[in-house]
């Protein structure tokens, strides 16, 4: 692999209602970044205005407007092709709110650099003092979301998946099919996925978070309601691609033989249930076991499933 060992380097601002902190983070990105791309997703504080008035002293800076709110994933996806054009080696992603420390930026995309990883990001969970400071039910959420988005992405290694630090490779963001990634609030989650489907390896950076009086826009009533969906779609988009298409395997082999096995297992169990409640008569032990028989083998092929799964997460050269 042809390794850059200067590349040239942008940073992503994606800006909804970030107009406070705007100007000190801008004001605070290291001289090594080339590119520093705010994007305003239809704020309407008009945060990109601000942006061009710093950036009359700071010829770095390109303002790309939105005229219509895309959501972070969108405004991040506009970043990024800002930066493509701009012939950007590596592309960060920095939020406008002052949660992330730029200082972070070198250590961040180091692994990047020497072709160690595809892909970088934060996690606050390797820091026990910033899980300290984190809001208690962010951080129940986080813990949950983390599990749920490992078995989704096929990263079982990483944590904190809605992370917003992020740093990718050039290389990695030519194969990027962008089109198709998530504009929501989803974004950092679905970009674990499609980067899984391209074998990327992802390396993660502790970090410390910090939280102020920002206001967040996210609405945790969308989240709850569509958050699952969306992690169902993609799982069943990944194993799709990764066992039945990209290659065919023993998970394969399990996921086909356990899926249909355990659905069988569990209606007959439940129909079997149901008319002994309503005819008030035992179930015979054979039938118990035409039951459960199925869901217990099933349970094993799946968990098989897991472990090759768990197996083939896109390995890390700097480990």
């Amino acid at each position: 692999m042809s390794l850059v060992q200067d590349p040239k380097l942008g940073v992503v601002i994606p800006c909804y209602r970030v107009v406070p902190y705007l100007e000190g983070v801008l004001a605070s990105i290291p001289a090594m970044v080339d590119h520093i791309i705010v994007v305003d997703d239809a704020c309407p504080d008009s945060s990109g205005l601000i942006a061009q008035r710093v950036a009359e002293r700071d010829k770095r800076i390109t303002v790309v407007f939105h005229e219509q709110n895309q959501g972070v994933g969108g405004a991040v996806i506009s970043g990024y092709r800002k930066a493509m054009t701009f012939g950007c080696d590596i592309v960060v992603k920095l939020d406008g709110d002052g949660q992330m420390n730029p200082d972070l930026i070198p250590a961040l995309i180091a692994p990047l650099v020497r072709g160690s990883a595809d892909y970088a990001k934060g996690n606050r969970f390797r820091e026990l003092e910033a899980l300290g400071q984190m809001p208690k039910v962010r951080l129940f959420g986080n813990s949950v979301l983390s599990f749920l988005v490992k078995a989704v992405s096929g990263y079982w290694n990483v944590m904190d998946p809605t992370n917003g630090f992020t740093a990718i490779h050039r290389r990695c963001l030519d194969k990027l099919d962008l089109d198709c990634i998530s504009r929501d609030f989803f974004f950092e989650s679905d970009m674990l996925v499609h980067l899984n489907l391209l074998d990327a390896a992802v390396h993660e950076l502790p970090m410390k978070a910090q939280y102020g009086d920002e206001t967040s826009s996210l609405k945790i009533g969308k989240v709850v309601r569509e958050f699952p969906l969306k992690l169902i779609r993609r799982l069943t988009k990944r194993v799709f691609f990764k066992y039945f298409v990209y290659d065919f395997n023993m998970a394969s082999v399990y996921i086909l033989a356990g899926v249909p096995m355990l659905v069988f297992g569990m209606i007959f169990g439940v129909v079997q249930w149901i008319d002994s409640a309503l005819t008030h008569t035992p179930k015979t032990a054979g039938t118990i076991m035409v039951a459960a028989l199925p869901v217990i083998l099933a349970f094993q092929m799946l968990l098989q499933a897991i472990q090759i799964d768990i197996n083939r997460t896109p390995g890390r050269n700097d480990r």
